[in-house]
């Protein structure tokens, strides 16, 4: 009984001890870091990544040597017949009974150098040794490679542009929440304050009323609000490709997030930009292109070798066995299987092929010519986002400025004029004026600091620094 009531103990503290969760609060970079581990458009993109490097393999594999085996059982129900020109009496065949027949006349006798049935096995080698287009195409696999990784670039940097924006507005919900509490507290306060005076005669019912709506107005505000902020929560998970079911929330404070009080204007680095980079890629894709092209018409040398056995039988069944009539003479016998090689060189020179080849060649340079004219268009958008971010940053800066001066004047006049209202010498008008007036200015700030840290995300972004520098 006793050693009962120990396990019993023991199971009942295992069942009792926190079990180990997955994490729920996120850091800004961790947010990035699961995203950019867990994000379907990374994955996707990853995936491109090994299907480049396979594709590289299989390039590779072209220019190694090809070995195939070959095997061939065949029966002709009916073989073809010889044909050949009579030469008279005393020839190979003798044609002589067949009545009516003059020498120069044309005679089809019966294949006897060939039996009905056949088999052959062998084993063939190729290797290129030259070919223009292979050269080429190494390239080319290569650097289709890189478009991966450049994809996979671009990729990231729009899962970082999308998750930073929505942790900032977590985070701020987050901050603006607090105030709601903050701000129904000291209405509250106020409300029992003067419920209070209007008891002791001091104020009228109606003050009491006027405060009671606001504080009304402000739960039903916040409500509201917290329901708004579920959705801010659900965008954040789908950036990160997090679990919906699961609960997330975000560390540290607005407060601690530090926003440059200018614009550095420094100079723009157009290759810095993943898209500027995927479309130099797809140049240099291009020109190996052109390059393949005029390489198929260069000449192909290759090397072969074969070694098999073949046999000859007047039947399938007398491939597979050895005619024991001929057991005594080497190498003899129609069911016996020989051995046979060969090896060389083959060289492929193109004469002429039409001019397709040319035309090939001429639509692939115009090809070309549109991917310069979308690198001047790439360019003059850049310039167009980097002054449009720059100007976007540069407002947002001087409305948050503006916006945190107007919340600390109203939070000033809001503390002021409840003072001078519970001394007496105020309105109750004036209170509840100040109050609605602090909460617009905190929104105000609020919504300004959120444009201002998104307009700098995108001025990052339009620099070509969103991305983590790497090697």
């Amino acid at each position: 009984m006793k050693q009962f009531y120990k396990l019993y103990v023991l199971l009942a503290c295992v069942a009792a001890a926190p079990a180990v969760q997955a994490q729920t609060t996120f850091t800004l970079q961790q947010c990035i870091d699961y995203a950019l581990e867990n994000s379907v458009q990374v994955q996707n993109a990853r995936l491109d990544e090994e299907i480049a490097q396979a594709k590289v393999n299989e390039t590779i594999g072209i220019g190694l040597p090809q070995i195939s085996g070959n095997a061939t059982v065949m029966h002709n129900n009916k073989l073809p017949r010889f044909f050949n020109t009579y030469t008279g009496p005393g020839g190979f065949i003798d044609f002589s009974g067949i009545p009516g027949i003059q020498p120069g006349d044309v005679v089809a006798a019966e294949n006897f150098f060939q039996l009905k049935s056949s088999g052959d096995v062998a084993l063939s080698v190729n290797q290129l040794i030259f070919s223009g287009s292979y050269i080429v195409g190494l390239k080319a696999s290569r650097t289709y490679k890189d478009l991966a990784y450049k994809t996979m670039a671009q990729s990231k940097e729009q899962i970082i542009q999308q998750v930073t924006k929505a942790y900032y507005t977590v985070l701020i919900n987050k901050e603006r929440i607090t105030l709601f509490t903050s701000n129904i507290a000291r209405v509250d306060s106020l409300l029992r304050n003067t419920r209070a005076l209007y008891e002791n005669g001091f104020a009228e019912s109606i003050d009491a009323d006027r405060i009671q709506v606001t504080l009304n107005n402000l739960v039903v505000e916040r409500d509201k609000f917290l329901n708004m902020n579920e959705l801010g929560i659900a965008l954040l998970k789908f950036q990160m490709n997090y679990p919906m079911n699961q609960a997330i929330d975000v560390a540290g404070s607005i407060k601690d997030i530090q926003v440059e009080s200018a614009v550095a204007h420094e100079e723009l680095n157009y290759s810095g930009r993943p898209d500027y980079q995927l479309l130099e890629v797809s140049k240099q894709l291009q020109e190996l292109n052109i390059k393949n092209n005029f390489a198929a018409s260069l000449p192909t040398l290759s090397a072969f070798a074969k070694y098999g056995y073949s046999t000859q039988s007047p039947n399938v069944g007398g491939l597979f066995k050895t005619n024991s009539n001929f057991d005594e003479v080497p190498g003899v016998g129609p069911d016996k299987w020989y051995d046979y090689s060969n090896l060389g060189l083959s060289l492929n020179i193109p004469i002429f092929s039409g001019l397709q080849n040319r035309f090939k060649v001429q639509q692939e340079k115009i090809a070309l010519e549109k991917i310069n004219n979308n690198f001047r268009s790439l360019k003059a958008g850049i310039d167009l986002e980097v002054q449009q971010a720059g100007l976007n940053y540069d407002n947002a800066l001087k409305s948050l400025k503006a916006q945190q001066q107007n919340m600390e004047l109203a939070a000033k006049v809001a503390n002021v004029t409840k003072i001078k209202y519970e001394q007496g010498v105020g309105s109750n008008i004036e209170v509840i004026d100040a109050e609605d007036a602090l909460r617009q200015a905190q929104t105000n700030y609020y919504n300004a600091l959120f444009d201002a840290l998104v307009a700098k995300v995108d001025l990052d972004k339009a620099y070509g620094k969103l991305m983590p520098a790497t090697k």
